[in-house]
């Protein structure tokens, strides 16, 4: 499923409902995202004391992200990305993050259109390094 050493948390398919998009139309109404989060980070201690509060908790940020996508309102799938993943990497104790933000009703021939990205913990700061590995983007 992943390609890593590290240990991963992960959330797959996360429904949300946001504004997203360029047009005026888009501005709007909302329109469904599926959201697709791999957060590497070291599961050791929570493996071992079997504690939810030794774990990065997913419940609280599948709670996190739909709240983001909600308040951010981004134009682009690009820049709601990224500013998830930033917000993650200040949030959480993890060290990459890869995020998938995928709009399912964009293209009427496409299961879906987004984006995918990377981003790194820095350990100067609690902000991100750019990097981004960008799948598709289609924001219309």
């Amino acid at each position: 499923m992943f390609h890593t050493q590290s240990d991963v948390v992960f959330v797959k398919g996360l429904k949300v409902e946001a504004v997203i998009g360029v047009y005026e139309w888009e501005r709007v109404i909302t329109q469904p995202l599926l959201i697709d989060i791999a957060m590497e980070t070291d599961i050791s201690r929570a493996a071992v004391s079997d504690d939810v509060s030794d774990a990065l908790n997913y419940k609280e940020v599948c709670d996190d992200v739909s709240a983001w996508c909600q308040t951010i309102q981004a134009k682009l799938l690009e820049h709601l990305a990224g500013q998830i993943a930033d917000k993650l990497l200040a949030k959480y104790s993890c060290h990459k993050i890869t995020l998938s933000v995928a709009k399912p009703t964009a293209i009427e021939q496409a299961d879906a259109v987004g984006v995918q990205i990377t981003r790194y913990a820095t350990s100067a700061s609690n902000g991100a390094t750019i990097q981004a590995d960008t799948i598709s983007s289609n924001d219309a």
